[in-house]
């Protein structure tokens, strides 16, 4: 494997000591690990060329035979060896949509091309796992991401988020079975963090599992389409209405989609015994558990946190990595404001 540059070398070891501080470290190997930090140095400052920033995305150190990648992503996947070309001119190949640099250990590097774009952060889980990688991209939205076994760590510009694999925290969620479908709650879950979190899209889902129950909440607007959640094709319209509209989303015991825009309305028991928790969205999500026994409520924030609630209680939440997560007290504010004047700084 081949050093990198020079001048890279010190921004780098910057980078590396930034992860461990924050207690996070991608892999045990030293080889890999150099290989991730030099990939994920290169998302973090790519070459811009007439003032264009480009998309980026590396596969590193694949344990899994390329032979056994197509079925699990459903992906037709094509390799092409780098020729001549350096690995800094292979990275200007790998778009991390569709094209994708692949680093190893053994100095095979080549690029690896998708017969479809597949550069959500729900994508890189699937592709990470079905390859047994390391995947770091530079989104064209500007987010870069790193993801593995430990799930997913993001950089939105100012801090590193966390969120770690679902399967690691959804036995604290779906333990009880009078609670619904474990396979539907969990892709409730998958959604929340991978495709509304990871975008910044704040929610709340509630999932009424006994849909006879009369519902405590008010209904403002007509019944929306039957889009369920175990099926890959609806999960689009529903992430782009769930952008555009307040209020929460009700789906049935199935995971089908059937009141938009709810307004919970809690009882007075629940007002008064339940204290807030958070901001509004998380307090009435909150209040709404303690109402309707039977529900999960899962929270989206803004921020990306996802947090699942119950019977008034906090069951289970994603984590984040950061001192300015945690809430929204003068304390974190001024952590925040701190951050974005070092980010200033950088910018300088």
């Amino acid at each position: 494997m081949k050093s990198p540059p020079r001048s890279n070398v010190n921004r780098i070891r910057r980078l590396t000591e930034e992860l461990a501080d924050e207690g996070f470290r991608i892999a045990d190997d030293p080889v890999t690990l150099g290989l991730v930090h030099e990939e994920l140095d290169y998302a973090l400052h790519p070459a811009v060329h007439e003032r264009r920033v480009p998309s980026f995305g590396a596969i590193v150190e694949p344990r899994i035979d390329p032979s056994q990648w197509d079925q699990p992503t459903e992906l037709t996947i094509t390799r092409r060896p780098l020729g001549k070309f350096s690995l800094k001119g292979g990275r200007r190949f790998a778009d991390g949509l569709s094209s994708w640099l692949v680093r190893r250990s053994d100095g095979n590097d080549e690029i690896a091309v998708f017969d479809r774009p597949a550069g959500s952060e729900r994508d890189l889980v699937v592709l990470a796992e079905a390859m047994g990688a390391t995947i770091v991209q530079r989104h064209p939205s500007g987010v870069v991401r790193v993801v593995g076994e430990y799930g997913v760590l993001r950089w939105d510009g100012l801090t590193w988020h966390h969120e770690p694999p679902v399967s690691d925290w959804i036995d604290a969620v779906a333990a009880c079975g009078h609670h619904g479908d474990r396979d539907v709650i969990t892709l409730l879950l998958e959604f929340a963090v991978h495709d509304l979190g990871a975008r910044g899209i704040g929610a709340i889902f509630v999932y009424r599992p006994d849909h006879d129950l009369p519902p405590m909440y008010e209904v403002r607007l007509p019944q929306p389409p039957p889009l369920r959640i175990d099926r890959p094709a609806d999960l689009a319209p529903l992430r782009h209405v769930l952008a555009q509209i307040d209020g929460a989303a009700v789906l049935d015991a199935s995971g089908t989609l059937r009141e938009l825009g709810v307004r919970l309305v809690p009882s007075a028991e629940a007002e008064s015994d339940i204290a807030g928790f958070r901001g509004m969205r998380h307090t009435a999500g909150r209040r709404y558990s303690f109402d309707d026994s039977t529900a999960t409520v899962i929270v989206v924030s803004e921020d990306g946190p996802v947090t699942v609630l119950r019977n008034g209680e906090l069951i289970g939440r994603s984590e984040t990595i950061g001192p300015a997560e945690a809430d929204d007290s003068p304390e974190a504010q001024l952590i925040r404001e701190d951050l974005i004047r070092e980010a200033m700084i950088r910018g300088a």
